[in-house]
Order: structure tokens, then C-alpha cells, then sequence
């Protein structure tokens, strides 16, 4: 049987009201008295009810990590989320703050979580790991006026929402233009996503680079279905592609597999740029030229602007730019004469 505030009291010899109040650690109630009821605690292994507790306070110090519906073996092994919950522990620690995930296989599921856990008070605020088009729990924290912060650029009430990003269009354009500094002028961009704003961002600014140099755009390469696997070698044949941007390193790594089954070589038929610098970059040969996106400071950044609405010292919208790096490794070479 569970043991209860009863209980404790009971062997403390003072009432329940006494032992809610050493829970909360409220001032009326002696050190002495304290000590005594919270060794009572630990004797019994009573473990106070965090939800239940936090009902009656203003902040539960925590937040809730949201992270996207996890629909893709893509997603599931994702290195991007291990470490950005990394950094936002991490620093939610120096705050003496705790941190929950919330997530689902569906973006229905995943509103109803966040809706039970802001209810039930179990969280002060959130953080969103992702900015999705198709997403209705940005627009449920939005509407209720929740504190939040954004990983990723809203798609709408950008001058109200506070969030933290790379300039993704930036990072598209210098990826492509250094394809096209080692002598690439037809490059295509790959992807596995079209509904998230990292992917409009990234292609405008691949687009961007190949206009401003008077070279060819093409449609972006998404590789979603079963089937768009089987045209990917077509689609190399009939744009004489010879580099590709592709959205991030962990879909490279399986976009090269692919081009290398259909017997192209990494980087001799095929330089490839990617974002992200993840662990999978360095994983095999040969290794990955990727963009490194600081993931580590987005996950901090975003931490700390949600301290700050939490707490008041912060209302408007505001948009924090992390800067980015290119790492230059193995997977682009100068293209032949």
C-alpha cells in the first residue's frame, strides 16, 4: 500500500496541514519541525505528489519539452533531439528547474498531452523543438497565452512569439554557394520533409545561390514514399546532377547509401553538403562536409528566453539568431574539368 500525507503525519505526531507545509517548504514552519517530518519521509519512502502539490502553487519549476510526433525512423534516431534536450537540461539546471517530455506519434496525441500536462500544472511553460506547418499545439499555447519559446520560425505571430534559430535561408545559400566555389552548377536538394520551416528555409536560400549565379534551379528532391526511391536515379540522370544539399545528416547518410546503389561514388560522381554537424557526420568514410548549427546553444538560448517569460522580464516577441560554421570533411570535391 502506498503510503500517504496521513501516514507520515501520524508518525510525526503533527497534523497533515503541518506536513503539507514542510512539502512546500512554507516559512510558518520551524527548521526543527521540518528536519523531523522530512526524516519521517524518508523512513517511510513517501515520495510527495508533484501534480497534486503544484496545484495549489503558482510555478511547479519545470518545463515541458515538445518534441515532434516521432512518425519516422528518421525522427526516432535523430541525434538533433537527443542534444538539444541535453543542452536545455542542462541549463534548466542551473535554475534549479526539472525538465518533461512530451511527445506522440500524432500531432492530435501530442496537443493532448500538452494539454494535461499545462491543466494539471505539472509545467511552468514549454519549449517546441520544431516549427511545423501542420502543428495545432503551437496555436493552443499561443491562443491561451502559455509561456513558450520556439526552436524553428513560427509560421505565424512571428512579431509575438519569442524564438531561437539559425538563419536557415543563409545556411541553404552557403551550403550551395560552395558547391558552386569547387565548380558545381547543377546541384539539386534533397530532402525527406517539406512541411517544416527549416526545409522552405534552406531550399529559398539554395535557390537563391544558384539564381544569383545564373545557374539552373530545380525542384527540390523529396524522398518521402517507397517510390520516390525508385525515381531518384532518374531524376540524377535528367538534371546531370553532380552535387546535392541535402536537408540534414542523418537523411545524407541514407541519401548517399542510395546514390551509391545506383553505383554513383561519394564525392567522385557526387559531392554532397548537409547541416547539422551531428555525431553521424564522422560515423563512416567518407566523412561529412555539414553545416554545424550550434545545437547546443539553440537548446540553452531557448532555456533561458522561457526563464525570462516565466518570470516576467520578458512579453514580446524576439527572435535570437544563433550563428553556424561550415565543417569542410570529405564528401565535396572540385569538379573535374
Amino acid at each position: 500500500m502506498a503510503i500517504t500525507v496521513k501516514d507520515v503525519a501520524k508518525k510525526a505526531g503533527v497534523a497533515t496541514s503541518t506536513v503539507s507545509r514542510v512539502i512546500n517548504n512554507h516559512p510558518s514552519i520551524s527548521e526543527t519541525t521540518k528536519k523531523k517530518v522530512r526524516k519521517v519521509m524518508d523512513d517511510l519512502g513517501y515520495v510527495p505528489n508533484m501534480t497534486a502539490r503544484n496545484l495549489g502553487k503558482r510555478t511547479s519549476n519545470a518545463v515541458g519539452v515538445i518534441l515532434p510526433p516521432l512518425d519516422s525512423k528518421e525522427r526516432l534516431s535523430n541525434p538533433f533531439y537527443l542534444e538539444i534536450m541535453e543542452a536545455i537540461n542542462d541549463e534548466a539546471r542551473l535554475y534549479d528547474m526539472t525538465t518533461a517530455i512530451a511527445t506522440a506519434k500524432s500531432f492530435e496525441l501530442l496537443l493532448e498531452n500538452v494539454k494535461c500536462m499545462h491543466l494539471q500544472k505539472q509545467v511552468d511553460g514549454f519549449i517546441l523543438v520544431y516549427s511545423d506547418s501542420a502543428d495545432p499545439v503551437i496555436e493552443y499555447l499561443y491562443e491561451n497565452q502559455i509561456p513558450f519559446t520556439l526552436i524553428g520560425q513560427p509560421y505565424q505571430h512571428e512579431n509575438n512569439i519569442v524564438y531561437v534559430d539559425n538563419d536557415n535561408q543563409l545556411l541553404g545559400k552557403q551550403a550551395t554557394e560552395f558547391l558552386i566555389q569547387n565548380g558545381h552548377k547543377n546541384i539539386l536538394f534533397v530532402t525527406n520533409t517539406t512541411h517544416e520551416s527549416l526545409y522552405f528555409e534552406r531550399y529559398f536560400g539554395y535557390q537563391k545561390a544558384l539564381m544569383l549565379n545564373q545557374f539552373p534551379t530545380f525542384p527540390s528532391v523529396v524522398l518521402e514514399k517507397p517510390e520516390d526511391y525508385l525515381t531518384f536515379n532518374d531524376t540524377l540522370a535528367k538534371t546531370n546532377a553532380t552535387a546535392l544539399v541535402v536537408i540534414d545528416d542523418i537523411f545524407a547518410l541514407r541519401t548517399m547509401q542510395l546514390a551509391e546503389m545506383y553505383g554513383y561514388s561519394i564525392p567522385d560522381d557526387l559531392s554532397v553538403v548537409s547541416f547539422n554537424n551531428s555525431i553521424f557526420s564522422t560515423l563512416t568514410h567518407p566523412y561529412l562536409t555539414s553545416i554545424d548549427i550550434d545545437i547546443s546553444e539553440l537548446g540553452r538560448m531557448a532555456m533561458q528566453k522561457l526563464r525570462e517569460i516565466i518570470h516576467d522580464e520578458l512579453s514580446s516577441g524576439v527572435r535570437m539568431v544563433i550563428p553556424h560554421k561550415l565543417i569542410k570533411r570529405e564528401t565535396v570535391i572540385p569538379l573535374a574539368e
